[in-house]
């Protein structure tokens, strides 16, 4: 017979089992993990957000700096 895997779920410092969490306590240990992925997802697009606008700051100050004697003909 295949043994049944009960999940264990730690909750500030306190192990529980699945069945020991009623409906609603089971329903909050959802919500809980899935805020958790949004959140390291969120973590990620902000990433590639900071990398992007630092990469488009690069180039734009690359583009200034080689360009100082259009900018003072055009004064």
């Amino acid at each position: 017979m295949a043994e049944k895997k009960t999940n264990t779920i730690t909750i500030n410092g306190t192990d529980y089992t699945e069945d020991q969490l009623n409906d609603t306590q089971k329903v909050m240990v959802n919500h809980v993990a899935d805020l958790d992925r949004k959140i390291g997802s969120a973590n990620f697009n902000i990433d590639q957000l900071k990398m992007g606008r630092m990469a488009f700051m690069n180039a734009l100050t690359v583009s200034l700096a080689s360009e100082p004697e259009e900018a003072e003909a055009a004064e």
